[in-house]
């Protein structure tokens, strides 16, 4: 792991140096996702977290067959009938 030591200014903005946001993909800029778990602070790109979100879905599913999202909304007009 690469750290460097930063400065968060008062209105609580945070440069990222070139080699990091080029090591992500983000030289030019992008949107980012923060969170805060406990004490830490993560920031990951978008594709980062739709990858992961991707990667979840797939291990949940397992590869079932009808698993789309085609089919759960033909489920749910099924059910909305029923109703």
């Amino acid at each position: 792991m690469t750290a460097i030591r930063g400065r968060v200014s008062e209105s609580g903005r945070i440069s990222l140096p070139v080699e990091f946001r080029k090591a992500v993909g983000l030289e030019h800029g992008g949107d980012v996702v923060v969170e805060l778990e406990g004490r830490e602070i993560r920031i990951r790109t978008i594709d980062e977290v739709v990858d992961r979100a991707q990667a979840l879905t797939r291990k949940l599913l397992g590869g079932k067959p009808g698993a789309t999202v085609d089919a759960f909304l033909a489920q749910r007009k099924r059910d909305a009938k029923k109703e």
